[in-house]
């Protein structure tokens, strides 16, 4: 009984999974090729360690040199006749994620994002390429567990960013691009008003219009109380209204970030998300408890994390369903 359980288990992985096991094993498969031909110039008589650092060094150098080298092919397009290329910024986060839940243990999600800042246009656009949804109202920066939306599905995104006005305490930029398949526009505006040296808020309103699914609006408030140098406590809610469903996505998220010192950081989190005025009226979809803790090791690019929690989701009658996120991130600058 117990073996044809495990067998229903690794056969939903392997369905469910296999074609994001595929590109992370060819990702770093070429990541370990390249090292490893490096490596065949260097004394054999180097130690283990030495060769896992090389490799380590090799794999980052790698994807940093590959991002950094199509930025500067793309933003030679917009050099004029005579000029000198300058040199683009690029950045890029890889992230590994495992999120195995009493119910399934089967989610594996491998994510990227890249971005690209063209000198050409004074540091104002941007070329944003990511695999993930660039919601900021619904993938908060503190978002638990990586759980997903009704609405937020897989997501690949090409698209265009240009700033208008950016300053410490306002921003005001538009996008243009292609999101699963949809053209949209983007216009966002972002305030942060300060009440005192502990107190502040965030208001950040944005608008959307895709070709096929039409608009969409979405508002983010927020809520920061600085309770000591390294400990601050935040409130958020945040709706959403399209025309391409019925009622209004909403969440509420209370946070106590720590940090713990220069490499390791904490956060306790409670969230619940719903909807309203829609076709079941007010619904509340899940509460979410949860403890992340991350922390940076073995090189200054590479970040780790851990993340058990708690959910409670309308779907199994708010039945305790426990599970834990175990994240592995890498960070590649250039520029």
């Amino acid at each position: 009984m117990l073996k044809s359980e495990v067998k229903q288990i690794l056969m939903r992985m392997y369905r469910k999974n296999t074609i994001k096991w595929l590109l992370c094993r060819l990702f770093f498969y070429f990541a370990f090729a390249n090292s490893a031909l490096a490596d065949s110039t260097t004394d054999v008589s180097k130690s283990t360690e030495q060769e896992n650092d090389h490799w380590m060094q090799g794999l980052h150098e790698t994807v940093t040199n590959s991002v950094y080298q199509s930025a500067q092919w793309f933003d030679s397009f917009f050099i004029a006749n005579g000029s000198e290329q300058q040199k683009p910024t690029t950045s890029a986060k890889i992230r590994l994620a495992w999120l195995p839940k009493s119910r399934d243990w089967s989610e594996v999600k491998p994510r990227f994002r890249v971005r690209v800042k063209l000198p050409h246009f004074q540091n104002r656009a941007s070329i944003i390429l990511s695999d993930e949804s660039d919601d900021e109202l619904s993938n908060l920066p503190l978002e638990v567990n990586d759980s997903k939306a009704a609405l937020a599905n897989d997501k690949f995104s090409l698209a265009l960013n240009y700033t208008q006005d950016k300053r410490a305490d306002r921003l005001l930029n538009y996008r243009l691009g292609i999101s699963s398949g949809d053209l949209f526009v983007r216009a966002k505006h972002k305030r942060r008003l300060t009440v005192n040296d502990k107190q502040g808020f965030l208001i950040e309103p944005s608008i959307y219009y895709f070709l096929d699914d039409g608009l969409e609006a979405k508002l983010l408030l927020e809520y920061d109380y600085q309770i000591s140098s390294q400990s601050l406590f935040r409130v958020n809610y945040s709706i959403r209204g399209a025309e391409a469903f019925s009622g209004i996505r909403w969440k509420h998220g209370f946070y106590k970030l720590k940090q713990i010192n220069s490499t390791t950081a904490s956060v306790i989190s409670f969230q619940v998300e719903g909807e309203r005025n829609g076709a079941r009226g007010f619904v509340i979809d899940k509460y979410t408890l949860a403890y992340r803790y991350r922390f940076n090791a073995i090189r200054d690019w590479l970040f780790f994390e851990i993340e058990p929690f708690l959910e409670f989701p309308e779907q199994e009658n708010y039945t305790t369903t426990p599970g834990i996120a175990l994240r592995l991130e890498g960070l590649f600058h250039k520029g």
